[in-house]
């Protein structure tokens, strides 16, 4: 399969101009079977102050367009999170769709960020797990902060799960944590892992771009630097299956400390 991470620049205060600009760098992906956004792409992560009033429902034009686009490629698109308002609660929530456009499976973040964020002071955390089964092998969801809870990974891993997808807003200096811990997840579950991350300033931010895809050794087949830019790769759906019969680590574990 064909996979896409794209680590799109912040484009702030114009959500119209950010969709565009989405829609332009998933046209670049028509070949891939698999795409992927990052983390509040269409505000920027750092925009506190459009979280509640940027809030969009899943009928909003955010989510509308990224069906559009998914019918358009004929790509199992993850649509990277967006502010979502829900039950007078708001999340940061992800989406998969399908080639067709359709809703298969949605996220919203477990792990809100509070360390010089207001996220976790605006938003509500999710409180499940999301893993949904596909063509393409069973994926998992997680956004940018749940890689430091390698608990929900296991969790994941325990459902089936084969391909992480991981949509992101990290910012430097922690470039270095956000390398290693990619892989981590990797070598640790033996999975695929794709993630995208922001790239750009946003408040005056800067993230760390360096969105990748790995595989279930550890090796990153295809990555960035810290610029706008889409991360390509072709890798067999059976390198996951592989992975763990020539070297068994998930069988070793011990069930008394699940």
């Amino acid at each position: 399969m064909e996979i896409s991470a794209i680590q799109m620049q912040v484009i702030e205060d114009d959500k119209d101009s950010a969709i565009d600009s989405a829609v332009r760098l998933i046209r670049q992906c028509r070949d891939s079977d698999l795409i992927i956004l990052p983390e509040l792409w269409n505000i920027g992560f750092m925009s506190f102050d459009r979280y509640t009033s940027d809030a969009e429902t899943e009928n909003g034009k955010t989510l509308s367009a990224m069906k559009e686009m998914a019918k358009e490629t004929g790509a199992y698109l993850h649509t990277g999170s967006f502010p979502l308002t829900s039950d007078g609660e708001y999340y940061n929530a992800s989406f998969l769709l399908s080639p067709e456009g359709e809703v298969l499976a949605g996220y919203r973040k477990i792990h809100l960020f509070a360390f010089n964020s207001r996220e976790n002071e605006i938003l509500s955390p999710g409180e499940k797990a999301c893993t949904v089964e596909t063509p393409l092998g069973h994926i998992g969801l997680a956004t940018c902060f749940d890689l430091r809870f390698p608990e929900l990974f296991r969790n994941m891993v325990d459902k089936g799960v084969e391909i992480f997808l991981v949509c992101s807003a990290w910012p430097y200096p922690r470039l270095e944590h956000w390398l290693i811990l990619n892989r981590a997840r990797a070598i640790e579950n033996q999975c695929i892992v794709v993630s995208a991350n922001s790239a750009g300033i946003n408040r005056g931010v800067t993230f760390t771009g360096h969105s990748m895809i790995i595989d279930p050794w550890g090796t990153v087949l295809a990555g960035c630097g810290d610029e706008e830019t889409i991360a390509r790769t072709r890798i067999d759906a059976g390198v996951v299956k592989d992975a763990r019969n020539r070297f068994p680590g998930l069988a070793s574990r011990k069930e008394w400390l699940q």
